[in-house]
């Protein structure tokens, strides 16, 4: 079983298509399309993660080649315009390159990704070297965990400190990443709790609780289908 939360380094591709900063152009688009990536670190010295080059720092070469951009254009993009004529990584990377490190989580991972609206990162060590890349495709992989994996978790990790004396009376069940939990407990406050602590393990596609307050004949069910 693995104890959450995962970080990058359990996802990560540690086989990496990279470029120096030499590289020509049509290197580059060669090995985007070898590799089916869309983007590229750039590597100096030994390894060391200095930029990236992606397909949007390749496209004004094609977008400005009949074109006499106007001043307006020129203006608001000179940036565009300057790689438009670049010949070499050097000259098309986006630098400094947005990273991230092996130990960081995924939610981290994920966070970065949209910020900045890239499909993947660059992995580094404390000094920049490269270590791997990490995509949006592997950050999903969490959601391919063997549903009994998740639900022993869930069972260790929250019925049991939750729910000490009823721990051993609740049925944990996952269908799919949807974890369901059933039985009787004496406080029902802490559903939202739980559940919240539930969608923390990777992997969980939803929660949902069928639970009885244990105590008197004034018990109340939460379920069959209630999602805190």
């Amino acid at each position: 079983m693995h104890a959450t939360p995962y970080v990058v380094s359990d996802v990560m591709s540690h086989t990496v298509a990279a470029v120096g900063r030499r590289a020509p152009f049509k290197e580059i688009v060669q090995l985007m399309q070898d590799w089916k990536v869309s983007a590229l670190p750039v590597l100096e010295g030994e390894g060391r993660v200095v930029g990236v080059v992606s397909e949007a720092d390749l496209l004004p070469k094609e977008e400005f080649r009949d074109s006499d951009p106007d001043r307006a254009t020129q203006a608001h993009r000179l940036g565009d315009l300057a790689k438009a004529g670049g010949l070499t990584a050097g000259d098309l990377m986006t630098s400094p390159a947005l990273t991230v490190r092996a130990d960081a989580t995924l939610a981290q991972a994920a966070r970065t990704m949209a910020h900045a609206k890239v499909k993947r990162l660059p992995v580094v060590d404390e000094v920049g070297m490269l270590q791997g890349v990490v995509s949006r495709t592997d950050l999903l992989k969490v959601f391919l965990r063997d549903d009994e994996d998740i639900a022993e978790e869930v069972r260790k990790d929250v019925v049991t400190p939750l729910f000490p004396g009823a721990a051993s009376a609740l049925r944990v069940e996952v269908v799919d990443g949807v974890v369901r939990i059933g039985g009787r407990v004496r406080d029902t406050s802490l559903v939202p709790v739980a559940a919240r602590l539930v969608r923390a393990v990777e992997g969980v596609v939803d929660v949902e609780f069928d639970l009885t307050r244990a105590e008197g004949p004034t018990a109340s069910t939460l379920g069959p289908a209630h999602r805190a």
